[in-house]
């Protein structure tokens, strides 16, 4: 009698033969079941923020993690590598279409050097907290910049330049976890804060534009707060995530041929895609690039960010998040509470 059991994964995803179209259709034909599964979870992602409310990207990377057994399907598993990897790095090349010279130069030498003081801060504290409670110092670098630049796409870029080991690719999940959390709260509470003290619209805008991790947060923060305030937080966030090029190319050059990365492997001097959010920042600046054009590309950079942390999910395991245990966490909070003192004492 012929029995059967229950279908694998992977016979969802059919064998197709390339070979007579040439290197480039087999190598597509190997990648499109991946690319295809991380499409579906940032479509899914992006559906239950938009009707449910609630951060886009930390729906993708619980969606990703849920889908964690797509990862033992050879034919998804390129795929889903490719995204993780290269779709990261296009995502937050686009982020440079976001910000023109003269957005930067708006906020004033006080105000610029204030930020830029804030965020270099920030990230020192990260690495003290991760020496003080015993967690490698790349710990303390992807959490430290992820609050101090911009939340979970710059704890993406940060990993990118690191040496690509799993203990760095599980704390980046978690930092981005715990930093869209942390942000969603920061949306709501800091309001509420600077309205009970009164502050003025630039106080205001310049509080939470230097605080909250998300760009998209601190709009709907400002927002709640009057339009001049909303304008002075978008401005303050597009400054922070400008620093993103300096402070990754620095990170990128103190890790270059440390001990920890795969034997062969190289961290570049400067990675290829900073050059690429120059170069989108340039073409925004000399208004090569329109307004639509500028849109439909901050766009593009959402989809892939989102694409490649569900692309992240699915290449990790619950259980290993777990495993880091509570450190973690409190490295995340206390910069958050670091940085927000630091801005508001000098913004005041």
């Amino acid at each position: 009698m012929k029995t059967y059991g229950t279908p694998s994964p992977s016979g969802f995803f059919p064998r197709w033969r390339w070979s007579g179209l040439g290197p480039a259709a087999a190598r597509a034909a190997a990648l499109w079941p991946g690319l295809l599964v991380c499409a579906v979870i940032a479509l899914a992602a992006t559906f239950i923020a938009e009707h449910q409310g609630g951060p886009q990207l930390l729906y993708a990377l619980l969606i990703g993690l849920a889908c964690n057994f797509l990862a033992g399907v050879p034919r998804v598993a390129a795929g889903v590598a490719v995204c993780a990897r290269t779709g990261l790095r296009c995502g937050v090349a686009l982020l440079g279409a976001r910000i023109t010279v003269d957005q930067v130069a708006s906020l004033g030498a006080a105000t610029g050097i204030g930020i830029a003081c804030s965020v270099v801060a920030t990230i020192l504290f990260g690495v003290f907290l991760a020496a003080v409670m015993q967690r490698p110092r790349e710990e303390g670098v992807i959490s430290g910049c992820s609050v101090g630049i911009c939340g979970a796409s710059a704890a993406l870029a940060v990993a990118a330049a690191l040496p690509p080991t799993k203990e760095n690719e599980r704390f980046t999940l978690l930092a981005v976890v715990g930093v869209t959390l942390l942000s969603t709260i920061a949306m709501v509470v800091y309001p509420l804060l600077l309205n009970a003290m009164h502050a003025s619209p630039r106080v205001a805008g310049i509080f939470l534009g230097g605080t909250i991790h998300d760009i998209a947060q601190v709009v709907a923060a400002g927002l709640i707060l009057g339009p001049q305030a909303g304008e002075t937080a978008t401005i303050v966030k597009l400054f922070r995530i400008a620093m993103l090029v300096p402070i990754v190319a620095v990170i990128a050059l103190l890790y270059r041929g440390r001990s920890g990365a795969p034997v062969g492997s190289r961290i570049p001097a400067v990675p290829p895609f900073l050059l690429w959010f120059l170069f989108f920042v340039a073409l925004t600046s000399l208004g090569v690039i329109g307004s639509r054009t500028a849109a439909a590309a901050n766009d593009a950079s959402r989809w892939l960010l989102v694409a490649a942390i569900g692309a992240s999910g699915i290449k990790t395991h619950f259980a290993d998040l777990m495993k880091l245990g509570w450190r973690p966490v409190a490295m995340l909070l206390g910069e958050t509470v670091f940085i927000a003192l630091l801005v508001f004492a000098w913004s005041a």
